[in-house]
């Protein structure tokens, strides 16, 4: 289980290489990478600009990745966020994770991925012609974390 916050940029082959490496029990393995888009609510974006709060958003990573790992048993994790300032196409951010069946790991990399969106401690600024804007949580990315401690899924996980 491993979290990095780093400016530079990433290599999934090797990153997925490395996250599955040494375990003969891993079944099955799944990835998430998002991109910069370079656009968002029909406006042109330039670029944007992360910054997160050094310590406390480890510190938050690992525990989700904690609870991620006891509810769906994952054998491993891989979460990479950068920060600083990114470009259109640009990987923003890597979530992997194994697990004995695809189900896990679907599951587990989702619900990681659902919460970097709504709870970790990073602020996004997007840079446009018409000026920059700090990004605030979507109302669809809160359902998507209500959904993950409903009752229903708590009783399937």
């Amino acid at each position: 289980m491993s979290v990095s916050i780093q400016e530079s940029d990433f290599d999934l082959a090797a990153e997925l290489n490395t996250l599955r490496s040494g375990n003969s029990k891993v079944g099955a393995m799944v990835s998430f990478v998002g991109l910069v888009r370079d656009f968002n609510l029909n406006e042109t974006v330039d670029s944007i600009y992360l910054e997160y709060y050094p310590g406390m958003t480890e510190k938050a990573l690992n525990k989700i990745i904690a609870e991620a790992t006891e509810r769906w048993n994952l054998l491993n994790v891989r979460v990479i966020h950068r920060i600083g300032r990114l470009y259109a196409s640009d990987q923003i951010v890597l979530v992997a994770t194994t697990a004995l069946h695809r189900g896990e790991a679907f599951a587990g990399c989702e619900f990681i991925i659902d919460y970097l969106k709504t709870a970790a401690p990073f602020w996004k600024k997007e840079e446009t012609g018409e000026g920059s804007h700090w990004l605030e949580t979507r109302e669809t990315d809160v359902q998507r974390m209500e959904y993950w401690h409903s009752d229903k899924v708590r009783k399937s996980a």
